[in-house]
């Protein structure tokens, strides 16, 4: 990574780092008048239900620090540096910190000088203190980030070169890759470790979900696909389902070309716009169908011009028959 990529990481761990400190330094001075089960869930009226040892809070506060910080800081390192909305979404890290950060301190302050936690309570007016933490937050991160001089945004490509691939008549082809995702795997990986914390902490309950969520996740982090006779399709390596085809009869022209995922589509993931979609899991390279009736479908994969080619080619066949 180039002087700006290191630095562009730096500030989108940072504000982690400073509310894992501030927590961190609130409980220490705090510690004795805590008492040693605290509430640390509350329901929508503010009483506490559900409950943790001092020792449990400081391991979920740098687990779930640890997990935001290394989700943020893989975006910040693969992140196309000349696409507008880079900015944004380092922002979004310092409102996450800011929100998560007071939180954890609100529930410190709630927990002072209480017998055992069943006393409790924390107003739902402190969510809103939270979110405009966050709020100020996300604006020192944007401050921050001007310091930065990242590449001026570029305008989004052309519709690039319609390619053919020759084949000879009966001659039959085929053309598969697989399109692993690093951002998608960050996040995965995250929210796996968060889980584990969770279970550590509270059990399999209150776990599940971002276990299942970080297991489904991983399994769509890497599709895999194939241009064949029955179209372009893809899917989960690991997993039949879902599933996106586009059968020869519906395309009508297909071309390689660098997308953007923040500028054209949006973020990562399965996006739709005005016109098109997406499996977007990267900025770059692409094969992207102009389909039957007008609306565009886009699959970052690597040997896209093959691709788009060979697809190009079956597509005409498909036709004259």
């Amino acid at each position: 990574m180039n002087r700006v990529r290191y630095r562009l990481v730096a500030v989108a761990v940072l504000p982690f780092l400073l509310a894992l400190a501030v927590d961190l330094l609130l409980f220490a001075a705090l510690r004795d008048r805590l008492p040693t089960r605290l509430a640390t869930h509350f329901d929508g009226r503010g009483t506490a239900d559900g409950y943790a040892s001092r020792g449990s809070y400081v391991t979920v506060n740098i687990g779930l620090a640890a997990g935001l910080a290394a989700v943020w800081a893989v975006i910040a390192a693969t992140a196309d540096l000349a696409v507008r909305g880079v900015r944004w979404v380092i922002g979004g890290g310092y409102a996450a910190a800011g929100l998560t950060g007071y939180v954890m301190a609100a529930a410190l302050y709630a927990n002072l000088d209480a017998a055992d936690g069943s006393e409790v309570r924390l107003p739902l007016w402190q969510l809103a203190a939270g979110l405009a933490v966050a709020a100020l937050a996300a604006g020192g991160g944007a401050l921050l980030l001007r310091l930065i001089a990242l590449p001026s945004a570029v305008p989004p490509p052309g519709p690039g070169t319609v390619e053919r691939l020759d084949l000879a008549d009966g001659e039959v082809a085929g053309w598969a890759r697989r399109a692993p995702s690093r951002t998608l795997c960050a996040v995965g990986v995250a929210l796996l470790v968060v889980g584990g914390v969770l279970t550590y902490v509270y059990g399999w309950g209150r776990a599940a979900a971002p276990l299942a969520c970080g297991l489904l996740i991983l399994g769509c982090s890497c599709p895999y696909v194939t241009v064949d006779r029955h179209g372009l399709t893809a899917r989960p390596t690991v997993l039949p389902w879902p599933r996106v085809r586009i059968p020869l009869a519906d395309v009508d022209r297909a071309v390689s070309r660098e997308v953007k995922a923040l500028s054209e589509y949006g973020g990562w993931g399965y996006r739709v716009r005005a016109g098109r979609s997406g499996l977007i899991l990267r900025s770059g390279e692409a094969i992207v169908v102009r389909r039957a009736g007008g609306r565009e479908f886009a699959v970052t994969v690597a040997d896209s011009a093959t691709a788009a080619a060979l697809l190009n080619t079956l597509a005409e066949r498909e036709a004259v028959r």
